[in-house]
């Protein structure tokens, strides 16, 4: 009997090897219809994980997955992979953020592959902030492939064993691919052309940039259920903890795609407490997108205001 139950064991765990698991937490919670939660790291500036560690060990009882950045601001910072890698190892699920500024088609799929061969599968495909806005002027772009592109690789890497050259890999991939997209309030003409294409492409989930204005998502969400998208991605909606009404009205000016509407300041500015007020605003807010038919969670996007941004999903509800 004991060598029965051994042998059957063992071809199991062959066929595990073959055919594994997925045991991606953040696709899970997706397809079971969760309102779920991500956040964002940058990486560090130097090659110690003591800074990303803390951050990672407030943020992980309140999110499903954590976004670790690569090279925001076109600053050098510890890679994005690495940093994933990391999470990984402290059973923290990454989202592994790849732009396609920095590094030719042959890197990024190099990358790619790396990063699969840790069990690293959610991956944010982005095009990159721009060199300008970086610290080093003598900085050139690469931009080989475009987001687009970058999740074409992915698709090809998952469906045929591929990469862009047409060269056969050992076995296939499994990304779970990720656009961006900036909500906006959609005038009658309005078409989600831009979320079309990248669904085309391979993307499965969307990240937005921040939208403190429920009525311009709802009316945002609703055009997309009109186009049938909501029943093909996933809409994870950018939201965080204000930390005053001058780092709202900067978000305002500064970050493309935000919105950030003129009653969210009033009540930072009039707040004796603004980070009290902040943690409140996002907490309100994600119970409202919550209920928005098409939205799947919001993506918490705060730097610095980890402990704030659990007190806001501890708020809202989500947890205790």
């Amino acid at each position: 009997m004991i060598v029965v139950l051994k042998t059957f064991m063992i071809k199991i765990y062959l066929v595990l090897l073959k055919n594994p698991i997925d045991m991606n937490k953040l696709k899970k919670n997706l397809e079971d219809g969760f309102f779920t939660l991500t956040a964002e790291i940058t990486p560090p500036r130097g090659a110690d994980f003591a800074s990303l560690t803390a951050a990672a060990e407030i943020l992980k009882p309140a999110v499903s997955a954590i976004n670790l950045t690569d090279g925001a601001g076109a600053k050098v910072r510890m890679s994005s992979l690495a940093a994933a890698i990391y999470l990984k190892k402290i059973n923290i699920e990454p989202i592994l953020q790849v732009t396609c500024r920095d590094r030719n088609r042959i890197a990024i799929q190099a990358d790619l592959l790396g990063a699969a061969s840790f069990g690293i599968n959610n991956v944010l495909a982005l095009a990159g902030d721009s060199i300008e806005s970086g610290d080093d002027k003598k900085a050139k772009g690469v931009f080989d492939l475009n987001s687009k592109d970058l999740l074409k690789v992915m698709q090809k890497m998952n469906k045929d064993k591929m990469t862009l050259s047409g060269a056969q890999l050992n076995e296939n991939t499994n990304f779970f691919p990720a656009a961006a997209d900036a909500p906006c309030d959609p005038s009658n003409e309005w078409k989600p052309d831009r979320l079309i294409e990248k669904y085309s492409s391979g993307a499965r989930f969307i990240q937005t940039q921040y939208c403190y204005d429920m009525e311009i998502l709802n009316r945002y969400m609703q055009r997309l259920v009109d186009y049938g998208l909501t029943e093909k991605l996933y809409f994870i909606i950018g939201l965080g903890p204000l930390r005053s009404a001058k780092g709202a009205i900067w978000m305002r000016d500064n970050l493309f795609g935000t919105i950030m509407p003129d009653n969210v300041i009033k009540r930072m500015d009039s707040s004796k407490n603004p980070r009290d007020e902040g943690v409140q605003i996002c907490a309100e807010l994600m119970q409202q997108a919550s209920e928005i038919e098409g939205v799947s969670g919001a993506h918490l996007m705060a730097p610095g205001l980890y402990e704030e941004t659990v007190s806001a999903v501890r708020l809202a509800g989500f947890i205790k």
